[in-house]
């Protein structure tokens, strides 16, 4: 059934999109900014202070945009750098060439590549460990399963998470690192190996919920057409 496996697929990443984009968004400024006192100050400030106004279609525009800090409808504030996805991506190849827009993709690609295997790995063994022999997995099931699956892979993914959002955000006003690997030793010199899980419980907090959602949504669409 590949027509209905990739509209169960869609709807359901969708449905996990627009639940986990507000913890994301707290991830990135937590991995990228020193001016919080943790995950509650973030959420707060966030609230107070910005709204949450872009779903950006590529992960170099959302991370810029979730950067903004600047307020959007307070008289008198600075104007915000970027005022939507496609004058950030504008702006991006104008100021910093066709190369801008994939700042960051090798250490995006090198989180993706590794973490989706640990990812369908992790969600298969607990639904097949918790399920009856003949029987489809319990909703129960599908929930745990899949929001441990989205725990274990961000455990693995944080690392490079916060080397591709450091990497996406240098050059924004000053280039500070040569390449990937100067930004995982200046990163580690400066603020020591702890640097490295920055993010990884705002990152939890998130997955676990959306790749719940992601998969009860994906598992009940697929028995409801088949």
């Amino acid at each position: 059934m590949p027509v209905e496996e990739f509209v169960a697929g869609w709807i359901s990443g969708a449905a996990g999109l627009v639940l986990g984009h507000p913890f994301d968004t707290v991830k990135v400024r937590l991995q990228t900014q020193t001016t919080y006192r943790g995950i509650a100050d973030c959420m707060v400030r966030i609230y107070r202070h910005e709204s949450a106004y872009c779903l950006a279609p590529f992960d170099l525009i959302k991370v810029r945009l979730q950067n903004q800090t600047e307020p959007r409808a307070q008289p008198g504030s600075p104007r915000p750098r970027y005022k939507g996805p496609m004058h950030c991506a504008a702006s991006i190849f104008q100021e910093e060439g066709p190369r801008g827009l994939f700042r960051g993709a090798w250490a995006l690609t090198l989180r993706d590549t590794p973490t989706m295997g640990i990812y369908f790995i992790t969600y298969e063994g607990l639904c097949h460990q918790y399920t009856p022999e003949g029987q489809n997995p319990s909703s129960a099931t599908v929930l745990v399963a899949g929001g441990f699956a989205g725990i274990a892979s961000w455990v693995a993914a944080t690392p490079l998470d916060v080397i591709k959002s450091r990497m996406q955000m240098d050059g924004l006003r000053y280039k500070v690192y040569r390449g990937m690997l100067d930004c995982m030793v200046s990163s580690v010199r400066q603020e020591g190996l702890g640097v490295f899980f920055r993010g990884l419980t705002i990152n939890s907090a998130r997955a676990f919920p959306v790749n719940a959602v992601t998969f009860l949504s994906y598992e009940y669409l697929l028995r409801w057409w088949g």
